[in-house]
């Protein structure tokens, strides 16, 4: 009895997408029913070695496909793991991940046509790419339990498709595909021929095509060869094919050994951090091979977390397995090959991060730490037993160059020390336009000092595992209590400087501050390094965490504003001038409008402050003044920033 069901809509947006758009790329959906094909038999082996009840044992694992270019069809059989009727609804019927809306929507967003084909091919589009050739497709499965029935789910194309009981007598899945007009050519056997070696090459199953017998493919478990006898391309073919990526890896590790334990591995670096939203490879872990049969599409165990960017395939002769297919035995060889492996990644890794700046190696590094720097510094702050090798392979860009793009790593930095200087002083931001007009540079920068800039959003957790490097010790630079009297030579001599308030002056401005300001500030006081702004919010503790508010308000957790103290500039001609207004005229309520607009643009500069557009009203206010209008009354926050106005004051 045939039952017809309804698409989720995702799924009927992207069908519409692919039948009624025009795409010079349609071949790929030859690659994505081989994929398909090649997993369904991957599974069928692995469970050939687990199971005895199994329909057709001895069916040879292939992939065979057929044409017949006068009724325009095409056929792709398998005798792989096959599906069941709740299958065949579930694996064809509906698309259950959240890239879907995504994938739709950057097709959306496509500005013409070669972009919308651009993104298609980034993407993959899985079965459903068939829909790009195909009229009506007819798909017939058997699965490998002996008493299961055989389905035939069946498309048009449209919102609706039809399951109902088939006859099918063999283990497996064929799919029957009715060519549009304009795609008859993909039922030519030598157009398949050609499609197949360049795309689907290395899957390790035979495939054939039509009467001929001998498979298109080579069948070559790659990682298995000598690195001395396999061409680049022949990499980066194996690359694309595996991952379903178009654009060739930055970087690869082919291993081979013997002892003390025996295994292959041949592992890829992406050439971008975008995977394809519907490949196979969109999960991390590599995939875990036991005598080349696969047994772990996705295992997380072979690197730790922070290498989880990392692609590739894993072969062990020794590996002892569970009856489950998902799991594999914790024991020693599986923790001797993570260790192994992740040792081998991070020398490669530190060899490129070491290497000349001038040189192509180091231009390869720095493309993958923009890439996947993230995970390494995570795990610099997560993995103490590796913390030594992820630090060699850190980047910064810091104040000496003052420029996003030039990185360096810490041992450059500890190179560029200054006569007399043993820290590492760092600036976190927000980004790096904030951490470059950071008012704490300021003397930092007179004296030569270089200071790295922490503007990724995740570098605010760097404090906490990043403490010191090669016996130095990593300071902020909004620690209240650096002394850099001996660091360095200022560049600029102090009796140039504007002259400084008298210190009774200095009292009461740091009074009136206090007042106005209260809680807000843990304390205030004259600044001592202050040059060119009229002052800054510093950090009186030493807590690592003190940064983590920018990662709690990056996830969009809860997280509370750190109180800082407020370090005024007296040489400072804007807090001269306000000393002045204070001595004219105490209650003058422009004093109190501009100690709240310094305390806030401070908080600006330091990325702290909830509201900046609060501020809006204030700056009107100040700058009538500031062009000679005094307006009759001054409506200025006197409670947190971002909050309405509480308290008017006449003038």
């Amino acid at each position: 009895m045939s039952e017809t069901y309804t698409f989720q809509a995702e799924t009927q947006q992207l069908l519409d997408i692919l039948i009624h758009s025009l795409y010079t790329d349609r071949e790929i959906f030859i690659r994505e029913l081989i994929s398909n094909a090649s997993d369904a038999l991957n599974r069928m082996q692995f469970t050939q070695l687990t199971e005895t009840d199994i329909l057709d044992p001895d069916a040879p694992l292939r992939v065979h496909i057929t044409t017949d270019a006068e009724a325009g069809t095409l056929t792709i059989s398998d005798t792989g793991i096959g599906m069941t009727r709740d299958e065949i609804i579930e694996n064809l019927g509906t698309i259950a991940r959240s890239g879907a809306k995504n994938f739709i929507q950057a097709l959306k967003d496509a500005p013409n046509a070669q972009a919308a084909q651009d993104i298609i091919g980034q993407f993959g589009v899985g079965f459903y790419s068939v829909f790009m050739a195909a009229d009506h497709v007819r798909v017939i499965s058997r699965s490998y339990r002996p008493d299961a029935e055989a389905v035939v789910w069946e498309c048009s194309g449209g919102t609706d498709y039809t399951v109902e009981t088939a006859e099918k007598s063999s283990r497996g899945t064929e799919i029957i595909i009715t060519l549009k007009e304009d795609a008859k050519e993909f039922a030519q056997s030598w157009k398949l021929n050609d499609i197949i070696r360049r795309h689907s090459n290395y899957v390790a199953f035979p495939i054939t095509v039509d009467d001929d017998e001998n498979p298109v493919n080579q069948q070559t478990a790659i990682w298995r060869k000598s690195p001395s006898d396999v061409e680049n391309e022949e990499y980066d073919n194996f690359y694309k094919q595996f991952t379903l990526d178009f654009e060739a890896p930055l970087h690869r590790v082919h291993m081979r050994a013997d002892v003390p334990m025996q295994f292959y591995a041949l592992l890829f670096i992406p050439g971008s951090q975008e995977a394809s939203m519907f490949s196979p490879r969109r999960e991390p872990g590599l995939a875990l091979y036991s005598r080349k049969v696969l047994i772990d599409n996705f295992n997380r165990d072979l690197l730790p977390e922070y290498l989880y960017f990392v692609q590739g395939v894993v072969d062990s002769e020794d590996l002892p397995l569970n009856v489950s297919r998902e799991s594999v035995k914790a024991d020693r060889i599986m923790a001797r090959l993570k260790s192994t492996l992740t040792r081998r990644v991070l020398s490669d890794l530190k060899k490129m991060a070491g290497a000349d700046r001038d040189s192509d190696e180091f231009a390869t590094y720095k493309h993958i730490f923009e890439n996947f720097g993230r995970f390494l510094k995570q795990g610099a702050v997560v993995a103490p037993q590796d913390r030594d090798d992820l630090l060699e392979l850190l980047l910064f860009p810091s104040s000496r160059a003052n420029r996003a793009d030039v990185l360096l790593s810490l041992q450059d930095y500890v190179n560029n020390m200054v006569e007399g200087q043993n820290e590492i002083y760092y600036v976190v931001a927000d980004d790096f336009n904030g951490a470059s007009r950071s008012p704490h540079l300021e003397p930092f920068r007179q004296r030569g000092i270089e200071v790295l800039y922490f503007c990724d959003p995740v570098d605010a957790m760097l404090p906490m595992g990043l403490t010191d490097y090669k016996g130095h010790n990593l300071r902020a630079v909004d620690d209240a209590d650096i002394d850099l009297k001996d660091v360095g030579q200022s560049e600029e001599d102090e009796t140039e400087q504007p002259e400084k308030l008298p210190e009774d002056s200095v009292e009461s401005l740091i009074d009136r501050v206090k007042r106005v300001l209260g809680d807000r500030v843990s304390s205030v006081r004259a600044s001592k390094s202050l040059i060119g702004s009229p002052a800054r919010l510093v950090s009186e503790g030493s807590d690592a965490n003190r940064h983590m508010y920018r990662i709690n308000r990056l996830l969009d957790r809860d997280y509370e504003m750190p109180v800082k103290a407020l370090e005024i500039n007296p040489r400072h001609p804007l807090l001269h001038n306000l000393s002045t207004m204070l001595s004219n005229r105490s209650d003058n309520p422009m004093i109190d409008v501009v100690v709240l607009q310094l305390f806030e643009t401070a908080l600006l500069q330091e990325g702290l402050h909830p509201d900046p557009a609060s501020m809006a009203e204030r700056m009107t206010l100040l700058m009538q003044a500031a062009t000679g209008s005094t307006p009759d009354s001054l409506d200025f926050t006197a409670t947190q920033p971002g909050e309405p106005s509480t308290n008017a004051e006449e003038v």
